[in-house]
């Protein structure tokens, strides 16, 4: 894994600089809108844009919003994320060695961002406050041009989705010791006025899963009028 200040070490025989511009030049020449690599579990979900900010209330989702880019070869980074989970990042497909960590931004938060966004083609964000909509502006034009993703885990005010975590369950042994084997839960993907869109996701991996019988019926008695 990376550090802040490790992000443009990537050929320690050539000049730092000079590698920045190069990334920084390249990122630019990408079109805004253009599709960023997304898990084949959630590309039909919410596929990823350049220039758009997407906002989760999980790491889990963050870390899968971020992976797909990573295994496509992308430069991606974290940023407010103080309970990173390395090894959660790792299963999911993302490359520790192209990923940018920095556990506490503290009151530069926005700076320390935007400079992520500069050069890395996702950053995920936990915001230590309340963001406000000039605030929120200044990266989304950051965004634009230079044709990256932010994902904010957390409250935003301008999204282009916002996904949420309704139900979770895990499997494992039901009683005594052992290892929980899989991760389901139900995600809803928020777009402005528009109904929600769900899906059933399962960890590891994060594929898409039939939600069974059981929940159907449930689903169909909660509808059924009265």
């Amino acid at each position: 894994m990376s550090s802040a200040r490790s992000v443009a070490a990537l050929d320690p025989g050539r000049s730092v600089v000079e590698q920045l511009r190069e990334r920084v030049a390249a990122m630019e020449r990408r079109p805004a809108g253009e599709p960023v690599a997304t898990l084949p579990g959630l590309a039909d979900l919410v596929p990823l844009h350049a220039g758009s900010t997407y906002a989760v209330d999980s790491a889990s989702l963050a870390l899968a919003l971020a992976a797909g880019a990573s295994r496509a070869g992308e430069w991606v980074g974290f940023a407010g994320c103080a309970d990173f989970g390395a090894e959660a990042a790792a299963e999911l497909g993302i490359e520790l060695s192209r990923t940018v960590l920095v556990p506490d931004p503290g009151e530069h938060w926005l700076e320390v961002t935007a400079a992520l966004v500069d050069v890395l083609r996702v950053v995920v964000l936990r915001p230590p406050a309340t963001v406000d909509e000039r605030t929120a502006g200044l990266l989304d034009s950051r965004l634009r041009t230079r044709s990256a993703v932010l994902v904010v885990h957390g409250q935003w005010p301008r999204v282009s989705a916002r996904l949420s975590v309704e139900e979770s369950a895990w499997t494992g042994p039901a009683s005594g010791g052992g290892e929980l084997r899989e991760r389901r839960a139900r995600v809803a993907v928020h777009r402005g006025a528009r109904p929600p869109q769900r899906a059933d996701l399962a960890w590891p991996g994060v594929h898409r899963v039939d939600p069974g019988p059981d929940r159907e019926a449930r689903e169909i008695r909660e509808v059924r009028p009265a």
